[in-house]
């Protein structure tokens, strides 16, 4: 049996952690963006519009990336604590 608050406290310790460095790097690199976008995503001239790099963005992003992990790692707990092997 998973324990389940464990779990949702590591997954939000290590989105943190994953959001700041990718938040980060966009403010001390800010191409970096734009290269991400033509080469991981296999996209050609994606233009992503105006930076808009803001203690307001950071922190909502932060919440939003929480709150999904949060759910993925709960729907994953409940799942593998309801599927018996």
């Amino acid at each position: 049996m998973i324990n389940t608050v464990r779990l949702l406290k590591v997954s939000v310790a290590w989105t943190s952690v994953i959001y700041i460095v990718c938040f980060g790097g966009v403010v001390l690199v800010p191409g970096i963006r734009e290269w991400f976008f033509q080469y991981a995503l296999h996209s050609v001239n994606v233009g992503v519009g105006q930076s808009t790099m803001t203690l307001t963005t950071f922190i909502t992003g932060l919440i939003i990336w929480d709150v999904i992990a949060v759910l993925a790692m709960w729907l994953f707990a409940y799942l593998w604590n309801m599927i018996k092997s």
